[in-house]
Parts: structure tokens; C-alpha cells; sequence
């Protein structure tokens, strides 16, 4: 059964960091893409980073681009999104998504999502 699960958020103030994590099961992910996206009160999910091991692919949003890195460990299965100066118009919540066939446009699986709220 794949898994996607999402943890590291939290309360944070503005110019703080954070990282979160994707624990990931049931499939393989050297040989999948990761991607993490974010949903804002009253607006739509939005894709901030994507990652392929396989294709050795990184990217993030515009938006995030400087302040965010996308990271995994193939061999304990995880995906990490480190958050650096954080601000408030980051706040929302977190999901990792799984694409098992493509690069982060074909999603198959997603988690809960984690909540970040940054603080002014």
C-alpha cells in the first residue's frame, strides 16, 4: 500500500525555517517523483517543488525559489522541504505527492498535508 505521510510543521515566526518531512511507502522511490505542494486559506493548491532521483530533477516555484530546497534519502525513504526565511504569505498547508510514471504531472498519491503558519 503506498503511504505518503508529512510531518515538520508548525508555528513559526517570520524569517524563521522549517523543514518538513515526507515519509514515503509502498513504492519505490528512487524511481518515482516527489512533489510537495501548499494550499493557502481561500486559494487553490498550488505545486512549490518537485524531485526525481532517477532523472536527477529538482525544481521549485517561482514563489519559493532561493528560500526553499527540495532534498531526499532514497535509502530511508524520505523527502524533505527545507523552508528558510519564511513569511507569512507562506502559511498553509503542506502535502507531498507521489507520480510514479512521470515528473510531478501525473500525481497518484498524496498525504494529509501539514500545517504551517508563519507568524508577522
Amino acid at each position: 500500500e503506498v503511504q505518503l505521510v508529512e510531518s515538520g510543521g508548525g508555528l513559526v515566526q517570520a524569517g524563521g525555517s522549517l523543514r518538513l518531512s515526507c515519509t514515503t511507502s509502498g513504492f519505490t522511490l528512487e524511481d518515482s517523483s516527489i512533489a510537495w505542494f501548499r494550499q493557502a486559506p481561500g486559494k487553490e493548491r498550488e505545486i512549490i517543488s518537485c524531485i526525481a532521483s532517477a532523472a536527477d530533477y529538482t525544481r521549485v516555484a517561482d514563489s519559493v525559489m532561493g528560500r526553499f530546497t527540495i532534498s531526499s534519502d532514497n535509502a530511508k525513504n524520505m523527502v524533505y522541504l527545507q523552508m528558510d526565511n519564511l513569511k507569512p504569505e507562506d502559511t498553509a498547508v503542506y502535502y507531498c505527492a507521489a507520480d510514479l510514471t512521470h515528473i510531478c504531472v501525473n500525481i497518484n498519491y498524496w498525504g494529509k498535508g501539514t500545517l504551517v503558519t508563519v507568524s508577522s
